[in-house]
């Protein structure tokens, strides 16, 4: 950790944090190491959001966001971070307003890119403690072997659906002996598809605001070394039961980046290791505009909506009714041999339903309509219910 001897507190700082300072087994010392450590953030969805929160709040002194994706209205369920008005603008200038504005005395540092194997050393190597927020295996491996080679200790959580996972991977005890790391508990991937997204099977929008708060937790008492870290342990919550069960993990010898014979040396090819992609490629667009050309030239094409009967029900546009659920079953409806325009409220779903049938189905001629329905409103048929 950054040496804290030096730490100063002004005295609204001092007001700020009183409530720490006050606790006899935490006091102005441990205060004084938040403020000296600094903190990077992979990722700032739905454990990034509340994690990033309580970080800010708690007083830690530099934090650092890695992320590149934009808000979408999708996220708003759980992504507490961000509001309405942040939709469609990049995650880590929103989320640096919104930290700011909780607490000014702190610095935030963005990295608007994503993390790959040429980057990841050289973002991570200023930092004290990683915690990792994302939502695919590349990126979990990728950041996993980086803290080893660098010698940083992860924080790691991960949510689906209605569970969520917590532990502290490469962390030294009071003795110096280090503890597992990400591939002691999982050597290798599962295999492609057989472990769906959050994107594709959902997440309850309160559970990564228990799990990210409890990633907050681990990160603090890491850094400030009160308190047991879950270094060892891995921790488990299932939030329909409220049941929780805590595993105790170890070092294995055949880990191949830092068991006895290590194999791994460098960063690798994470996308080709899991054998799926972090980041999915581009999908192409249309603009209402160009849409309602399409109309005027009478150009053949067909129209999929993939919101739910209820939100089709207040205000369509004519389309056919998919909703995002049935894409796949309903794949046969959908058209090869003419442009077919997907669309939802604001352009996520859609977005994915448009993956999703590239992925599954081989489908080329699909095009997301940016901004949705609502955006179809605003610039084309101002006179349609908006909701």
């Amino acid at each position: 950790m950054s040496n804290n001897n030096s730490v100063t507190f002004s005295k609204e700082e001092l007001a700020r944090y009183n409530r720490h300072i006050i606790i006899p087994e935490f006091g102005l010392e441990a205060q004084q190491k938040l403020k000296a450590a600094k903190v990077l953030i992979v990722g700032s969805g739905g454990l990034g959001s509340p994690a990033l929160l309580y970080l800010a709040a708690a007083g830690v002194g530099t934090i650092g966001i890695v992320d590149f994706d934009v808000v979408d209205d999708s996220n708003l369920q759980r992504q507490v971070l961000f509001g309405v008005e942040a939709i469609g603008k990049p995650k880590v200038e929103e989320a640096k307003k919104r930290l700011e504005a909780l607490n000014p005395h702190i610095k935030i540092i963005l990295h608007n890119t994503q993390l790959t194997s040429q980057n990841a050393l050289e973002i991570l190597k200023d930092y004290d403690v990683v915690a990792d927020g994302t939502d695919n295996f590349p990126t979990r491996y990728l950041v996993n072997d980086a803290t080893v080679l660098l010698g940083i200790p992860n924080v790691f959580a991960s949510i689906f659906q209605f569970e969520g996972q917590v532990s502290v991977f490469n962390q030294r005890n009071e003795k110096g002996e280090l503890g597992p790391n990400y591939r002691d508990l999982y050597p290798t991937p599962p295999p492609p598809g057989l472990v769906p997204s959050c994107a594709e099977g959902g997440v309850l929008g309160v559970l990564p605001g228990i799990i990210g708060s409890l990633q907050a937790l681990e990160t603090i008492k890491v850094i400030t070394g009160v308190g047991d870290t879950l270094n060892g342990r891995f921790y488990h919550f299932d939030a329909l039961t409220f049941e929780s069960r805590t595993f105790n993990i170890s070092r294995r010898d055949d880990n191949p980046i830092n068991g006895k014979n290590p194999t791994i040396t460098a960063l690798i090819d994470y996308e080709q290791f899991c054998g799926v992609k972090a980041v999915e490629k581009p999908i192409k667009e249309i603009t209402p505009e160009e849409l309602y050309n399409l109309q005027v030239k009478g150009e053949a094409y067909q129209i999929i909506d993939v919101r739910e009967q209820s939100e089709y029900d207040i205000v369509n546009i004519g389309a056919e009714l998919i909703p995002l659920s049935t894409v796949s079953a309903n794949a046969d409806r959908i058209s090869r041999d003419q442009k077919v325009i997907v669309h939802c409220k604001m352009g996520g779903r859609s977005a994915k339903a448009i993956r999703e049938l590239e992925e599954k189905f081989g489908f080329d001629n699909l095009y997301n309509l940016k901004g949705g329905i609502l955006a179809w409103i605003d610039q084309v048929q101002p006179e349609l219910t908006k909701y």
